[in-house]
């Protein structure tokens, strides 16, 4: 009995020392630079490897999960060749990754970047899980661990193959966040009701009190233009979109470069459109508005700036970026004018 505890500790140990190498590796992989490598980059043999390295890792995590999932808990010699094989898996992955040379887009490099960190990342939560709950029957919390990695693995499939694929599909996932804050504000915005605007203000009481629930007429005001230069980040982003579907590529380091500046930029939209509309809630304050709104606005006349003077915008492209930045121009001035008294 005694002999089957110390055997279980010792495998513990081993696999407490797995997780301590996986953090570092995740971290050194979150924090670190790869050095640029002066071979030619083969994108087939590229991506072909990175499959086989994640699905290797899903394999070693499915032998360790079942190792511990039923009794007798293995002995520290097989725990060790365990988490060998698991922490080589994860290394060849990571490894892999580094291959990506810079040349072919910072925006793809993140995109794979974190996509192999989720794979890493599970690994440690599914030791972590092993080494907390009881080895003689595995455990939900077990069974999910595992399938997270699984989940992680099988991510490789779905990853975009070149920068121009890979800012794509970073542009349609700020589109959706930017829509999500539009479509909640429009609805605030609907609801929007003062529950006691049928009461007169009281010339001993005073303006009725309770303005941090409802919006002012002068906050009204306000919230066409705001909500104006909301909607022209979607459709900067939507047109942005359909101007990279028709005339993107990645053939050429100009071209790879000109879709991470957009990317760069882009990156600021929907940060920048969340601030402007917390700040239109009641209570309102107008100078924040106005610092936001304007934060916005220079946000989508630089990104229409780099869209404009990139490859994905020909002459016959030029008409809906003045357009667009004709409509940014006139929500600002509007805003600003509305707003004068406040400063």
């Amino acid at each position: 009995m005694e002999e089957a505890v110390g055997t279980t500790r010792s495998a513990l140990s081993v696999l407490r020392g797995q997780a301590e190498t996986l953090r570092c590796i995740l971290q050194k992989l979150r924090e670190g630079e790869s050095r640029e490598s002066h071979e030619e980059f083969d994108q087939k043999h590229f991506w072909d490897l990175l499959g086989q390295t994640f699905q290797a890792t899903s394999h070693e995590a499915t032998k360790l999960s079942l190792a511990f999932s039923s009794s007798p808990s293995p002995s520290a010699e097989e725990c060790q060749k365990l988490s060998e094989s698991l922490q080589n898996a994860v290394l060849a992955a990571v490894s892999t990754f580094y291959r990506l040379p810079k040349s072919q887009g910072v925006t793809l490099r993140k995109t794979v970047r974190d996509a192999t960190a989720e794979v890493v990342d599970g690994t440690i939560q599914l030791t972590e899980v092993i080494l907390k709950t009881p080895l003689e029957s595995i455990s939900r919390e077990q069974l999910m661990s595992t399938g997270g990695v699984w989940e992680a693995c099988e991510l490789v499939t779905n990853l975009p193959r070149d920068n121009h694929a890979a800012v794509l599909a970073v542009f349609s996932s700020y589109l959706g966040i930017v829509k999500d804050a539009l479509e909640e504000m429009e609805q605030a915005l609907e609801d929007d009701t003062d529950p006691f605007a049928d009461i007169l203000e009281d010339e001993e009481l005073g303006a009725r009190g309770n303005r941090d629930t409802y919006w002012s007429d002068a906050d009204r005001q306000i919230h066409a233009p705001c909500m104006g230069l909301m909607k022209s980040s979607k459709a900067c982003l939507k047109k942005v979109i359909t101007a990279l579907k028709a005339h993107g590529t990645a053939d050429t380091q100009e071209h790879v470069a000109q879709l991470d500046d957009l990317a760069d930029i882009a990156n600021e939209i929907s940060p920048s459109v969340d601030d402007l509309a917390l700040s239109m809630y009641p209570p309102m304050n107008h100078l924040p508005v106005r610092l936001n709104a304007a934060k916005l606005a220079s946000v989508l006349k630089k990104f229409l700036e780099i869209a404009k003077a990139s490859h994905i915008c020909p002459e016959s492209e030029a008409g809906w970026v003045t357009f667009l930045d004709g409509a940014v121009d006139h929500n600002m001035n509007k805003i600003k004018e509305l707003t004068q008294h406040d400063l």
